[in-house]
């Protein structure tokens, strides 16, 4: 039986960072609103917003992991630690 648990893992891999970069940058592109004032920002590209959302912590974001053994893991955005270096266009 599967159990649903908060995780104690609190980094941001670099898969997963990836993932949602280049999920938020498609809605983004396909004329989502930003959660941002995009007004600030050097540049306006979907991609940098995205990022910039992320950096910022304010994407409504929930995280699976799923474990061999069965355990479930769900995060949030806001609980986790977030690395930006693991991208190469930052």
């Amino acid at each position: 039986m599967k159990r649903i648990v908060f995780a104690e893992i609190k980094k941001l891999t670099r898969y997963e960072l990836a993932r949602i970069v280049a999920m938020r940058a498609l809605q983004l592109s396909l004329g989502a609103p930003p959660l941002i004032n995009i007004d600030n920002l050097d540049r306006k590209d979907p991609y940098y917003i995205a990022i910039e959302e992320i950096k910022r912590k304010i994407l409504p974001v929930v995280i699976k992991r799923r474990l061999p053994n069965g355990i479930e893991y769900l995060l949030t955005l806001r609980d986790l630690e977030i690395d930006i270096s693991g991208l190469d266009h930052v």
